[in-house]
């Protein structure tokens, strides 16, 4: 059956919404956060409704029921990434992944493969989120390794020609994002995973622009570490995935203790439990797991590569209009080459918070600023820009709509 984005739109209720005196809701923020279709939201509520029970705790029906659902939506995050069951960890979020990384390693004492001491590097790259470079900078500024980076170039593509002098001997950790939320840039992970691994470094992967929108294998990808938000997933908020190889996460320190992720405990000490349970402490976010799980197979049943497909049209329909535009400028690949549905730009003189206004007057969801990803932005010498970053409720005609209210933009503010 040929993909139709119109009618999968119907099957997310905020998208019949009107707003701005009886406007179309035309949403092109998805890289922020995506609308959820009604299955995921008549999942969490029934959650609560039917099944409320705190998992792993109680021999009562509702505490089965309950922790059936919670790990039966580990399986699907497990069976959707390629990993195995005991390797999927459920975090509040992408943030929290990414920093229950970074903490336990800076946890891991002397002996411990994950040990960091003066004399070690981290390395990231320029175009990080912040969720994943303050961790990194924390993490290098309490156990004194050093932290380095890939430069970006000005066409938006990491610069590789130095590969083997940015990672080398004392190389621990290389931590970068798989596609760009600013740039839409898909990086050259092959060549940085092999290079990490020659030297003994993990790779930690930041997919929250990846995993919600092409297929992603976890063991294809060669990489160690991997996070991604559920609420970029069509899922609920409060909830994300951290995966691990299960050898790494049986060396890796615990990230928060307290209750469900020990084996034993004594006044004096404690063990811990095995993964994910090591890193599962205290009374999990069980229905928005429940609600990721059903998000992911609804992405599933449609199918990951149909939507990347389709995000790919419709990138290249609108790097194409975009570059119609008199004094239009895309930060970023022209080209939809190993890039994504993210597409960030300037307006001439109009400042990007003037244009994102104006287009909310007409109904169209962009996101401006920053995006938090300051070192790139200054970089690029661009402090802001407008995003719009799309997914697979999309269709070429809010591309359209988009691309006249940039024109209304340029009249209006007289540019």
């Amino acid at each position: 059956m040929a993909f139709n984005a119109a009618l999968i739109a119907k099957d997310f209720p905020i998208l019949d919404r009107k707003i701005r005196d009886g406007k179309r809701l035309i949403y092109l923020d998805s890289g922020a956060t995506s609308q959820k279709p009604q299955v995921v939201i008549d999942a969490e509520t029934n959650f609560y409704r039917l099944h409320n029970a705190a998992v792993h705790r109680g021999a009562h029906q509702l505490a089965e029921e309950a922790t059936d659902a919670y790990e039966g939506a580990r399986t699907i995050v497990a069976d959707f990434l390629n990993a195995e069951v005991d390797e999927v960890i459920f975090t509040k979020g992408a943030t929290e992944s990414l920093n229950l990384v970074a903490y336990a390693m800076g946890n891991a004492l002397a002996g411990n493969r994950f040990h960091l001491k003066t004399g070690d590097s981290i390395v990231v790259t320029e175009m990080e989120h912040h969720a994943n470079l303050l961790p990194w900078q924390e993490l290098a500024a309490r156990t004194g390794a050093t932290l380095k980076w890939f430069e970006v170039t000005a066409e938006g593509r990491l610069d590789l020609s130095s590969i083997n002098s940015v990672i080398d001997d004392n190389t621990k950790v290389v931590a970068l994002t798989h596609q760009s939320n600013v740039l839409g840039t898909i990086n050259p992970l092959e060549a940085i995973a092999k290079r990490a691994h020659e030297v003994g470094a993990v790779v930690v992967l930041d997919a929250c622009q990846s995993v919600p929108h092409m297929p992603v294998d976890v063991k294809a990808l060669n990489i160690d570490f991997l996070a991604f938000s559920g609420h970029k997933a069509l899922g609920p908020t409060g909830v994300g995935i951290f995966w691990g190889r299960s050898n790494l996460l049986a060396d890796l320190p615990p990230f928060l203790t307290g209750g469900s992720m020990i084996e034993n405990v004594t006044m004096t000490s404690a063990t811990w439990a095995p993964a994910p349970r090591k890193f599962e402490a205290g009374v999990p976010n069980m229905a928005q797991a429940v609600g990721l799980g059903t998000a992911i197979t609804y992405l599933t049943s449609i199918g990951m590569q149909a939507i990347y497909d389709h995000e790919i049209a419709l990138t290249s329909y609108l790097l194409d209009g975009l570059s119609r535009l008199e004094d239009v400028h895309v930060v970023g690949p022209l080209t939809t080459e190993n890039r994504g549905g993210a597409i960030s730009f300037t307006v001439g003189e109009i400042h990007p918070h003037d244009l994102g206004q104006y287009l909310d007057s007409l109904g169209i969801a962009v996101r401006t600023g920053h995006h938090c990803a300051w070192p790139l932005t200054r970089k690029l010498g661009v402090p802001a820009t407008t995003r719009a970053s799309l997914y697979l409720y999309n269709t070429k005609s809010d591309l359209d709509s988009l691309l006249d209210g940039i024109e209304g933009a340029k009249e209006y503010f007289g540019a």
